[in-house]
């Protein structure tokens, strides 16, 4: 986030919500570009920061660790809540916004050593984070 920003005074250290607007939220990304329009963000309280209503997906940030970048600063959140919804996300790329097009489930893993049905993980496949798992912290080799 560029030092200049008004909320980068106030990320040092506190949570955070990063916010992916939908396809039909153009109004209030134009909003947080510097052309406010009525009506503004409808805001709701989130697991750990304020959330903005209508969003694609929602991640809640605790902070986890700050950055120089120059003439920005770089927050890393770890995430602790996540919504999404069915909503297609609003996409930005060379000074325009785009449309993803039609989605193709019949290829969406094709070739992916991912893949949940034949990859290196199959569904039933959980992770705990290593801060929440002392198991890996014993003397003695498993």
């Amino acid at each position: 986030m560029t030092r200049k920003s008004k909320a980068c005074g106030f990320l040092s250290g506190a949570p955070f919500a990063v916010n992916i607007l939908a396809a039909d939220q153009v109004d209030i990304a134009m909003h947080f570009a510097g052309r406010p329009g009525e009506p503004g963000p409808v805001w709701a309280d989130g697991p750990t920061a304020p959330v903005l209503c209508g969003a694609a997906a929602t991640l809640s940030c605790t902070s986890w660790a700050e950055y120089d970048g120059g003439d920005h600063l770089i927050f890393i959140g770890e995430i602790v809540d996540a919504e999404t919804t069915d909503k297609k996300p609003l996409l930005y790329y060379r000074s325009a916004f785009h449309d993803l097009g039609p989605t193709s489930a019949s290829s969406a893993w094709l070739g992916s050593m991912d893949d949940p049905h034949r990859g290196w993980f199959d569904a039933d496949t959980s992770f705990v984070p290593l801060h929440l798992n002392s198991a890996h912290l014993s003397p003695t080799p498993r």
